[in-house]
């Protein structure tokens, strides 16, 4: 399994399954890294230009999905993150408080550490949402990202109440009774 710098596990053997596609391809199967990073990369950007900006790994030649000649982990630009508010594990999903401090139901939880190559030191990003329930028992034991779970009860419980306190605060209250000076 996967681990991160620390030695604990990421929860996953490979982190490419949990990709769909990359943060930089756009819908026509281009390259947006290469137009808009280029200058980070001119061998990289030029090769993209002289194709037209397709992406390798997202299309093949004729524009075709499955006849791309890269896998995602062939792209030294590569990044995927997921902007899905549910945790990918027991199926949580957010409930943010607005001008509230509190610590958030779901964080970001990193798939990939691995780097492409000693020289270039580049490092795909590969991140999920896991709940902090999740997160924790992935990081602490040996659970899956992939195990078929439900939510901890004590994160149904604190979701619920963050949704209590937000129904409360759009019930309407006249005036007259919020301010009874008799």
């Amino acid at each position: 399994m996967e681990k991160a710098p620390g030695g604990t596990s990421v929860g996953v053997d490979d982190p490419y399954e949990y990709v769909d596609r990359c943060d930089f391809v756009t819908d026509e199967g281009k390259c947006r890294w290469a137009r808009e990073h280029g200058q980070h990369d001119p061998e990289f950007a030029n090769a993209r230009s002289a194709d037209g900006f397709r992406c390798p790994a997202a299309v093949g030649p004729d524009g075709d999905p499955d006849g791309a000649e890269w896998d995602w982990a062939d792209c030294p630009h590569f990044r995927c993150r997921k902007h899905d508010r549910a945790c990918v594990r027991c199926g949580l999903t957010e409930r943010r408080m607005a001008h509230s401090d509190e610590r958030p139901l779901l964080e970001e939880h990193h798939l990939s550490y691995r780097e492409r190559s000693s020289e270039d030191g580049l490092d795909h990003e590969i991140t999920v949402f896991l709940c902090r329930w999740c997160h924790a028992k992935v990081h602490g034991s040996w659970a899956r990202i992939d195990d078929d779970v439900a939510p901890d009860p004590e994160a149904v419980a604190e979701r619920e109440g963050r949704r209590t306190r937000e129904q409360s605060e759009l019930g309407f209250e006249s005036a007259a009774d919020r301010y009874d000076d008799s």
